[in-house]
């Protein structure tokens, strides 16, 4: 597995930094991309046997195809890939423009799509890989005012990644979603755009975006050091699963979402359940 050759989006900070950079320490080789080649020069260095920089707008599939093109030249294959790019969103459903959700779906659900699109017919030929697809909690569980719109890309993520894993495993291909909590990031600062226009009858939302900014930025519990590690080590050890809840708190919130819709399943199950034709 040292010699696999990892793809990774997003990579010039946060988590996709911690992977490469773990990943180029253990040997791994790494395709890195962001919006601006620099970002990942100064980073992590320039092009090497180990290590290839690639700026990229995800938004761009002739762009991706490029870039996906380009690390198989380099490396010769490609085995792993890690849709990681992305941002987050701040705003009530109602306050946040159209063009402000568009601009969310666009990176984060299919600026992702133009990656796995470009990727899999490399990975379909050599009858194997692995796609890890970075969601977050707030994409199983959107019990989150202010993040609506945000919390709407990640379900999107989860969703077609279940029906990803079935199509493209006959081709011995695997797809880990991942879903993460609190990771001390710049998730919560330069990666969380806000609404143009905020609507002061939603004082929740303003309250839980003061939250996030002031109190959990910096402060968040996870070590994104630590995430990647479970991640390298998961394929290593062939126990990639289709959901990988990294963090205590985003276990916690998954177990409290499957307990609560449980919940809900048993008290109407009776009534929900009686809705076929009589025969």
């Amino acid at each position: 597995m040292n010699k696999q050759v990892w793809f990774v989006t997003g990579a010039s900070k946060g988590l996709g930094l911690s992977l490469a950079k773990t990943l180029i320490s253990k040997g791994y080789r790494v395709a890195a991309t962001s919006r601006r080649r620099e970002d990942l020069v100064s980073a992590i260095g320039e092009t090497s046997a180990r290590f290839l920089p690639i700026g990229l707008d995800i938004l761009d599939e002739t762009a991706v195809q490029r870039a996906i093109t380009a690390t198989v030249g380099h490396f010769g294959t490609i085995g792993v890939v890690v849709n990681n790019a992305g941002y987050g969103l701040v705003g009530a459903v109602e306050e946040l423009t159209d063009a402000e959700a568009r601009s969310n779906f666009d990176v984060n659900v299919f600026g992702s799509l133009n990656v796995i699109r470009q990727a899999l017919p490399f990975l379909r030929k050599q009858g194997s890989g692995h796609i890890f697809n970075i969601a977050s909690i707030g994409g199983f569980t959107g019990a989150f005012p202010a993040f609506g719109i945000y919390c709407a890309t990640k379900f999107a993520m989860h969703g077609y990644s279940e029906a990803l894993a079935q199509e493209v495993k006959p081709f011995g291909i695997g797809v880990t979603i991942v879903s993460p909590g609190y990771f001390r990031t710049d998730f919560l600062g330069g990666s969380l755009g806000l609404p143009a226009t905020e609507m002061p009858e939603y004082a929740n939302v303003r309250a839980m975006q003061t939250l996030h900014q002031q109190d959990y930025n910096g402060n968040q519990p996870g070590d994104p050091a630590k995430a990647a590690e479970v991640m390298i080590r998961i394929l290593e050890e062939q126990k990639a699963p289709l959901h990988l809840f990294l963090g205590a708190d985003a276990n916690q919130l998954a177990e409290q979402k499957l307990a609560s819709l449980a919940r809900e399943i048993e008290a109407l199950k009776p009534l929900a359940a009686a809705t076929g034709f009589d025969n």
